[in-house]
């Protein structure tokens, strides 16, 4: 069997890289004698990372100065079709496209032609493959602009299987009009990664704050007002850290992707050493590359304040209670599920004083709040281990010291 895994893998978010190697270390813990390849934003990094054969999701057409001219006179028709055609010859041979986990049905800073059109025609190029194709653990909505949802509609109607990573991106397609009657709402992929060591600290009784910084300008991509509404969520974030200073509590900075190292920096320039104010000498900014990295801050931590989804998902996984600044209601999915509900904020109307309050209350609750994380993560768990039993017996004959490989067509039609 040959199976490709699909995904903006290799592009610097820690998330994404995370649900592709939770997949992986499912595909390779079970008896499922399978061929992998990886199509990816960066095959390079990823290849070196997870030891696996890869291509790239961009495919470049070689371009004339003649090509180029009847291309533009032929509306770039030529260039998309020599474009799909070589995607189909890339995938032929393989039998089954796995898209695991991420925001994969969400327009986030994109266009209709972007990421929208990338899931449709590689979709409909391993449906004429005769591929099947599943969509695991996977994030939906918003999506905003017609054309995207008209796009990732298409694509995702193509697979055979469809799982969610929670109800609220279930009850989003189906408020699109997309039947998902026979699509089961299991959890994010990351909760399968492992929980880092625990940290041993010099000073037990100091109380360290993990905060999440986000380069965050908007949903839209090249949002008009985007440096606006950046620059006003990095004041807001640098009052709340001047607050946490004053209190005398430790701060450790945490991001999810290569971009928010622009947030980091800013943040860090808002508090300079020098011999009267300690400053940043209070605030711990490391270079995180994974999950594990961010999981590894966090260890330091006593609880979290974060924007991004998988740095929640990471302080859960680590037994922390999170206040969420979120850019869309994922997040509070997540909060739902492990007693945290009333810490749920929108990134761009939070309060910073509410903030402050629920800080405290955070803190002196933090005990029975860390019961109900456990609780919502064992319960995450659960439902990942349910999902993986299926599909482990969708591909591996039940027979299972024979090792014999069933036939993916086995995979429910949709």
């Amino acid at each position: 069997m040959k199976i490709a895994l699909l995904g903006q893998f290799g592009s610097g978010n820690t998330g994404n890289d995370g649900s592709l190697e939770a997949m992986l270390d499912f595909l390779r813990s079970s008896k499922i004698d399978a061929e992998l390849l990886c199509i990816c934003s960066n095959p390079e990094a990823i290849a070196k990372k997870y030891n696996i054969e890869t291509i790239s999701i961009r495919v470049l057409v070689s371009r004339g100065r003649w090509f180029n001219r009847i291309n533009r006179i032929l509306g770039d028709i030529p260039r998309q079709v020599i474009g799909f055609y070589t995607i189909f010859a890339q995938l032929n041979g393989l039998d089954l496209m796995i898209i695991p986990g991420t925001g994969i049905l969400d327009d986030f800073q994109e266009t209709a032609f972007g990421w929208p059109f990338v899931i449709l025609r590689w979709c409909l190029a391993a449906r004429l493959n005769g591929m099947r194709i599943a969509f695991v653990s996977i994030g939906a909505g918003p999506i905003r602009l017609p054309l995207s949802r008209l796009f990732l509609k298409t694509g995702a109607r193509m697979a055979h299987y469809r799982s969610y990573r929670d109800k609220l991106s279930r009850d989003f397609m189906k408020s699109i009009g997309f039947d998902v009657s026979r699509d089961p709402v299991s959890a994010d992929l990351a909760f399968g990664l492992p929980a880092a060591a625990e940290s041993s600290r010099d000073n037990p009784d100091t109380v360290c704050v993990g905060v999440g910084i986000m380069a965050y300008s908007g949903w839209k991509k090249a949002d008009e007002d985007g440096e606006s509404i950046y620059r006003t969520y990095l004041d807001k974030i640098a009052e709340f850290i001047s607050w946490l200073q004053e209190r005398r509590l430790n701060v450790r900075l945490l991001t999810g992707d290569i971009v928010d190292r622009r947030a980091i920096a800013d943040i860090m320039n808002m508090f300079p050493r020098n011999e009267t104010n300690s400053g940043s000498m209070h605030i711990v900014a490391e270079e995180m590359t994974s999950l594990h990295d961010v999981m590894a801050q966090i260890a330091h931590t006593d609880i979290v304040v974060a924007t991004r989804y998988h740095n929640v998902i990471c302080a859960l996984r680590m037994g922390r209670p999170v206040i969420s600044l979120a850019y869309s209601t994922k997040n509070d999915a997540l909060l739902n599920a492990t007693g945290l509900e009333e810490y749920c904020h929108y990134v761009e109307t939070f309060d910073v004083e509410v903030l402050k309050s629920q800080v405290e209350k955070m803190l002196a609750e933090r005990a029975r709040l860390v019961l109900e994380v456990k609780k919502g993560v064992a319960a995450f768990q659960t439902q990942l281990a349910e999902q993986e039993a299926y599909i482990h017996s969708i591909l591996v004959d039940p027979v299972e010291q024979r090792g014999e490989i069933k036939d993916v067509s086995q995979l429910p039609q949709s």
